[in-house]
């Protein structure tokens, strides 16, 4: 199979972390940096009321589907217990 991939073209899955109520948004996107400006602009329903928030982790994916696997096990609940305890370094300050 000679197929080349387009890797031009990243899926993001972010975790960003509201210093407001001190919780999570975990979300995803073709364009992080976009996406992170419309956090911080009040500009997305989901966190718009919990402002500050602060970009605590991100991952990047050449596969959408994969990206959209790794967002939703993220959201499950093993997955928040897995990057709470791969953070926790990252967390202690915040928390």
């Amino acid at each position: 199979m000679n197929e080349t991939l387009d890797v031009s073209v990243r899926y993001y899955v972010y975790i960003l972390y509201s210093l407001k109520d001190n919780k999570f948004y975990i979300g995803f996107t073709n364009n992080l940096k976009k996406r992170l400006s419309e956090h911080g602009g009040g500009n997305v329903e989901a966190t718009k009321n919990r402002l500050p928030v602060k970009l605590i982790h991100y991952e990047y994916f050449i596969n959408r589907a994969d990206a959209e696997a790794r967002e939703r096990f993220l959201k499950s609940g093993y997955g928040r217990k897995q990057f709470k305890e791969i953070l926790k370094n990252t967390l202690k300050p915040l928390i």
